[in-house]
């Protein structure tokens, strides 16, 4: 029916139910828009790296599922997950693995205190963070002593302390002599190499390929190698 054949009443009653359908898309609007805020202000508040650490967690989880899975049939995930892992993807890791550390040595005898320094903080962490935090705040610029501070007579060392720096101090003694013995020549041992450097990569060579040469290695000594 045209518009014009249609009453006054049922013209009304038409406006009246677009009118009604126009409130209703306006207030689903509005509580979408409201939603919308509340969770975008829900991720302000989030930490930075929030979404990386639920994505990790969830990678977690979901390895920890399949290496379950694995186990139960009697599977070695480690190795089904590598046959997975393409060549370019293991070089990609792999350069991710060295940027994450990319600790090449040091170039001076300070870099080398830094190194020890920051490695020896890490076993030696406070164990009572509350009284911890309670002298740094006591003891103020004091706390951390720099060139210009006087230290003597305010802190007062706990036998725990003073047993932890004991033991941290035997450990890396313990270390250096495991790692610092000399290692005993064999004079009788034959010489095919020109230096130490040499004479250890030699020795690795024959720990892995020594009982696939070594016939080829006697036919050269001998002189007879084809």
């Amino acid at each position: 029916m045209s518009e014009k054949g249609k009453t006054f009443a049922e013209q009304q009653a038409e406006r009246m139910k677009k009118l009604r359908e126009l409130h209703k898309k306006r207030n689903e609007a509005r509580t979408h828009n409201h939603q919308e805020v509340v969770a975008e202000d829900a991720r302000n508040k989030m930490p930075q790296n929030w979404e990386a650490r639920k994505r990790r967690a969830e990678w977690i989880l979901n390895d920890q599922k399949e290496r379950e899975e694995a186990a139960q049939k009697g599977e070695d995930y480690d190795r089904l997950k590598l046959l997975n892992v393409t060549a370019i993807e293991a070089d990609k890791l792999e350069r991710k693995k060295k940027k994450k550390n990319p600790d090449q040595g040091f170039s001076d005898f300070e870099g080398a205190t830094v190194r020890q320094y920051n490695r020896l903080i890490k076993t030696m962490a406070p164990k009572d963070m509350e009284k911890y935090e309670e002298q740094k705040e006591k003891y103020g610029d004091a706390f951390y002593a720099g060139p210009n501070t006087i230290v003597h007579g305010l802190h007062q060392d706990r036998p725990e302390a003073i047993d932890n720096l004991v033991k941290s101090v035997e450990d890396q003694i313990a270390k250096r002599n495991k790692y610092s013995r000399r290692r005993m020549h064999n004079d009788d041992a034959d010489i095919d190499y020109i230096n130490e450097r040499n004479a250890k990569f030699n020795k690795k060579l024959d720990r892995f390929y020594g009982e696939h040469t070594a016939e080829i290695k006697q036919n050269l000594e001998r002189g007879t190698a084809v």
